[in-house]
């Protein structure tokens, strides 16, 4: 009878505990949130659907300057910050270590020592003078106490709660790594754009220099014409302002000189300081044009698509772990140790020894407003991560789309002002003979001089955007880091 007596009532345990269960999995909030829409086209327009991709290339073989390898070299080194970022992604790495001893058992060592006077007239006083420890020995007034032992906790993951955690701290240092990787492949491209302005600002600067000297010999060429009385002093001064114009315009440039040089220092991590470089054959860099793959490549070399695609599965993770906070916690409690009022009692066993074994499970089942707040929380971060990695997807198409546009009406811009310049070039020296044989005025020798100097500067501009325009779609491709 008593056996049975004792079944009946854990069967009804049971019930109970499973009736609470359901109830409490019943009013557990549940929210739908769509999947990333990662189409994309099966290729670039104008393009056919090759899989070689300058992403899959190192920058050391895209970048063959030997200069500019060296400050790419230095950057990755001493750049602060790409350090700072590096220390994020270790502390990214500390907190998977955190999360996961989370789930593991805590063990404790505990000393301690107290001394408690109690009250005669109390429970625990009356109790202390009445009773005898042995045959003739009362309890000590004051009372001391002594204990020491190893004491355990433990949360049980049933509903993979903690591991979900640590599983979703993984994807966000994933996500970290990534962004070190984002931000090495705009460093490279960076220090790559600022060498290339450098170059052309050199080439620019050797243009403004080698037409001072041309207008400077049609300067003294229209003062001896002015003895002769050929032209008037209208000429002269006009001849002189042009001068005065683009000496002026060589101190602007010098100015840009050094803060293009200082901007590169800074991206290197030193001091001030020249930057070696070859500026005499920029303007004969031969332009190839990148392979672009196809466009779901994408999604394997642009690190800020990964990065958003590891942020997303973090986002999941965690709205399960807080949809977990519905459920029953489970713990488990245990210690064992040595406890006396006396030092020289703590050896005395059994009697000194002391444990203990306790398991709860705490279900929220009130007021757990804290809880969904939490959950509907979680879910809108999950839906901000979705639209996040779609416009990552959607940002990086139409940068390559765009890049591969810019790079085919560069080439054909910088075909034209050659032919410009060339033509410009020969109107000079046209220009100069019939003004000297008094059959062309002095403001088309003028008008010819200015755009001549500004046919050659806008062929160094189209140059050099020829250039960042292929570090641009390296950069679009997801290239740099690797």
């Amino acid at each position: 009878m008593e056996t049975s007596s004792t079944n009946n009532s854990s069967i009804r345990v049971l019930a109970i505990l499973a009736m609470a269960l359901a109830l409490v999995y019943s009013c557990v909030p549940a929210r739908d949130v769509r999947e990333a829409n990662t189409d994309l086209p099966a290729r670039y327009s104008g393009l056919e659907g090759d899989t070689l991709n300058a992403a899959a290339v190192s920058w050391k073989e895209y970048f063959r300057d030997p200069r500019l390898q060296e400050l790419i070299d230095s950057a990755l080194v001493r750049n602060q910050e790409l350090n700072i970022m590096l220390r994020q992604v270790e502390m990214a790495q500390n907190e998977i270590r955190a999360r996961k001893g989370e789930y593991l058992p805590f063990v404790n060592l505990q000393a301690g020592a107290e001394v408690e006077k109690a009250a005669r007239y109390t429970r625990n006083g009356a109790l202390e003078a009445t009773t005898d420890i042995r045959e003739g020995e009362e309890f000590p007034e004051p009372l001391t106490n002594y204990s020491v032992g190893a004491f355990a906790s433990w949360e049980l993951d049933v509903w993979k709660k903690l591991r979900n955690s640590k599983k979703a701290a993984v994807f966000e240092y994933l996500a970290s790594a990534e962004g070190r990787k984002f931000m090495v492949t705009r460093l490279v491209s960076e220090i790559a754009d600022t060498y290339y302005e450098l170059m052309a600002l050199d080439n620019q600067l050797d243009i403004i220099e080698k037409n001072l000297e041309i207008q400077e010999n049609a300067l003294r060429i229209v003062k001896l014409q002015k003895q002769a009385a050929r032209v008037t002093e209208l000429a002269v001064r006009r001849f002189e302002a042009e001068v005065l114009k683009n000496q002026s315009h060589k101190f602007e440039i010098s100015q840009q000189i050094t803060e293009a040089e200082n901007r590169l220092n800074f991206l290197v991590g030193r001091t001030p300081r020249q930057v070696s470089r070859n500026s005499e054959t920029f303007i004969e860099k031969a332009i190839d044009t990148p392979a672009a793959g196809i466009p779901s490549q994408l999604l394997l070399y642009r690190p800020d698509i990964r990065r958003a695609e590891f942020e997303l599965e973090a986002a999941k993770l965690d709205v399960r772990a807080a949809r977990a906070n519905f459920f029953p916690s489970i713990g488990l409690r245990a210690g064992v140790g040595l406890e006396a009022f006396k030092p020289r009692f703590l050896t005395s066993t059994p009697e000194s020894v002391l444990y203990s074994v306790v398991g709860d499970a705490i279900a929220p089942l009130i007021n757990r407003n804290a809880i969904k707040a939490e959950y509907f929380n979680a879910s809108a971060r999950q839906e901000q991560a979705v639209f996040e990695y779609e416009k990552a997807i959607l940002n990086a198409y139409i940068e390559v789309a765009n890049q591969l546009s810019n790079q085919r009406n560069l080439q054909n811009s910088y075909a034209l002002k050659e032919g410009q310049v060339a033509a410009l070039n020969e109107s000079i020296e046209i220009a100069g003979r019939l003004f000297q044989s008094a059959r062309a005025d002095y403001w088309e020798v003028l008008l010819t001089q200015r755009d001549a100097l500004e046919a050659r500067m806008e062929l160094v501009e189209t140059k050099k955007d020829q250039l960042l325009a292929r570090v641009a779609l390296y950069r679009a491709l997801g290239g740099g880091w690797n």
